[in-house]
């Protein structure tokens, strides 16, 4: 066994001990050749003599030209992520892919509030690519850091930089498709939940002033614009101050919803189906009923099967989305120059929508 102290011993030690060659002994810890079983006994005994515990598997990834795992990198805590099922479905997808390679997957977490505070995280670590999965803001700071060391970036929308390769979805036109339906059904005292928006990060009214950036490739904006398309600038606009959760939900729905008959709206387009659940839930704790009352859209298209009530949904197909996020790293990893891909999206009609009364 290894000493205290005494350095570590190598391939090189362990096949002078067994008296065969390095290639041999390195024959018997791959597995990816023929050697005779009295051989690579010989080779196991003099590695568990001198305490070898098997190749460097860092050397072992330079030499191929691979480190073996793809950074995922999510926004917030891994907690969260996990209770999102939008974003469970696309990690799922992603996943499946990446084991085709095959390669490890490592998720970090990105904190909200400081995005740039990941970046020291990744400076230690050897990555094959990094995939941004459904991470703000517009622009993040590691990017550059990523870029500087030639590590291919993936994402599933944002950061907006012609550095990465995206699967997006027109997020402006998806939203404003939704909020027509809801117009076309007659409802025309309509409101809309937001996620938060870029630079502010409370929960309450947006301002029908808010200037925002067309192009900033922020899913929640880009929502916002598709649904003042639709209603103008004077539609009432709630954020939610955590994100897409059930909670901000109902946080939310309260906010719009208990409030006099006449100027309470009749329908309310949310940015996620969690965030619907939750305004659904809102409602019905206030007496309302679910769609009599007031209708409720979300946008995602993941199963609740915990709500008594199928959401009328912009089907984003979140499995599908991380598979083809996880298909063009494939790529990338086999030496090719894989393209930014648009994503499909279908509306897709619940129980939680009807005519106004």
């Amino acid at each position: 066994m290894v000493a205290r102290g005494q350095a570590r011993p190598t391939l090189r030690d362990v096949a002078e001990s067994a008296g065969v060659s390095v290639s041999t002994a390195s024959l018997v810890f791959s597995g990816k050749g023929p050697v005779a079983e009295a051989t690579a006994a010989k080779v196991r005994a003099a590695a568990v003599e001198l305490g070898f515990t098997g190749p460097n598997p860092l050397g072992s990834s330079l030499r191929q030209g691979r480190a073996g795992a793809v950074g995922v990198l999510v926004e917030g805590r891994l907690q969260q992520a996990f209770r999102d099922p939008f974003a469970v479905a696309v990690l799922d997808g992603l996943a499946e892919e990446l084991e085709r390679v095959p390669t490890g997957m490592l998720l970090l977490a990105q904190p909200t509030d400081d995005p740039g505070s990941v970046v020291p995280q990744l400076a230690g670590l050897a990555l094959d690519a990094l995939v941004f999965s459904l991470c703000g803001p517009g622009e993040h700071p590691a990017v550059e850091h990523l870029a500087a060391r030639g590590i291919p970036m993936f994402s599933t929308g944002v950061p907006a930089d012609r550095r990465i390769t995206q699967v997006r979805i027109d997020e402006r036109a998806s939203f404003a498709e939704v909020s027509r339906h809801v117009r076309d059904l007659g409802h025309r005292r309509v409101a809309s939940v937001a996620m938060p928006l870029a630079g502010m990060g409370e929960p309450g009214p947006v301002r029908d002033d808010l200037a925002v950036e067309p192009d900033a490739g922020i899913p929640s904006i880009g929502r916002l614009l598709g649904f003042r398309d639709v209603f103008g600038p004077d539609a009432p606009v709630v954020q939610t101050g955590d994100g897409s959760s059930v909670e901000g939900g109902i946080i939310a729905g309260r906010l719009l919803l208990d409030v006099p008959d006449g100027v309470r709206p009749t329908a309310i387009v949310a940015q996620s189906d969690v965030i619907a659940a939750g305004i659904v839930i809102a409602a019905e704790e206030l007496g309302l009923r679910v769609p009599d009352d007031v209708s409720v859209t979300g946008f995602d298209g993941v199963d609740l099967p915990w709500l008594p009530h199928r959401i009328t949904t912009m089907d984003q197909r979140g499995r599908e989305r991380g598979r083809m996020v996880g298909r063009l790293v494939r790529r990338r990893l086999d030496g090719k120059r894989p393209r930014s891909a648009t994503a499909p999206v279908t509306l897709r009609e619940g129980t939680t929508t009807a005519a106004p009364r």
